[in-house]
């Protein structure tokens, strides 16, 4: 089972409102700390900026440590994916997550299919997989549908049912339809709670096996074990008044997640 941790899983812990900021660095020496071999880079803005050696050096960190590395951003536009496959090959990654929307560039399904037509190939030829994943902006069916349109091997599905809960599709829903085209897993739990007053609902996230996701049941039906999928460890975890208690818990979630998932088949 290939497993790995990503900046979501740090997220409290790199964010500006800790104490001491981690540093990517850091994050991978945690990484390896915990028992797993892959880390991704996702929706770090600061990777954008970094000139080779800066990108060079992340490798080599990430080599010493035996963590192979993915990337994650949003955005299909041509420049952005062209400078993520750049990035890719410096850092020595196979696996880029990408959105379909990003800002204000929301294409609709032709425009997508172009331009992925158009900046797949490079990634195929690079042995790169682009991955886009599910999530609540993007109706699971079109998102299945733009990736059979390009009809690529070297474009996928990054699997997180969570996110389409909040455009009401049922988890499974989105499982069953996403299955056949996953490269890539996001796992993590979530679940509903009352807002004060019984006043609505918060989607948030929770520890593994305490939510609601079908995650023996997505492992069942993706296999990711035979197909070579990595599985990366994210969080919703909610601001919980304070930064040393919001990273506190960060980390116990981190520890019960890679615990279950070990537990787990």
């Amino acid at each position: 089972m290939s497993t790995g941790l990503g900046t979501y899983a740090f997220f409290w812990q790199w964010h500006p409102s800790a104490a001491a900021p981690l540093s990517l660095e850091a994050m991978l020496e945690r990484t390896a700390a915990a028992g797993v071999d892959r880390f991704q880079i996702c929706d770090y803005p600061a990777v954008e900026g970094w000139d080779d050696r800066r990108l060079d050096a992340v490798r080599a960190t990430a080599g010493g440590l035996g963590i192979t590395l993915e990337l994650g951003t949003r955005g299909i536009g041509a420049e952005h994916l062209a400078r993520y496959r750049h990035l890719a090959e410096r850092l020595d990654v196979t696996l880029v997550r990408s959105m379909l929307s990003a800002g204000d560039h929301r294409p609709g399904r032709e425009e997508a299919v172009r331009l992925l037509v158009d900046a797949v190939p490079a990634y195929e030829a690079a042995g790169l997989t682009l991955a886009l994943e599910t999530y609540e902006q993007v109706p699971v069916a079109t998102l299945v549908d733009v990736v059979e349109a390009v009809g690529s091997p070297s474009l996928g599905i990054c699997l997180d049912p969570a996110n389409c809960v909040a455009a009401l599709e049922l988890p499974m829903d989105t499982v069953r339809a996403a299955a056949p085209h996953v490269k890539n897993l996001h796992v993590k739990d979530f679940h509903f709670t009352r807002q004060d007053g019984w006043v609505g609902f918060n989607l948030v996230g929770c520890p593994l096996g305490e939510g609601l996701l079908p995650y023996a049941e997505m492992v069942a039906l993706v296999d990711p074990d035979a197909r070579g999928i990595s599985r990366i460890v994210e969080h919703w975890l909610p601001w919980q008044g304070d930064s040393a208690t919001t990273t506190a818990l960060e980390q116990r979630w981190t520890e019960h997640t890679l615990s279950h998932l070990r537990s787990t088949p």
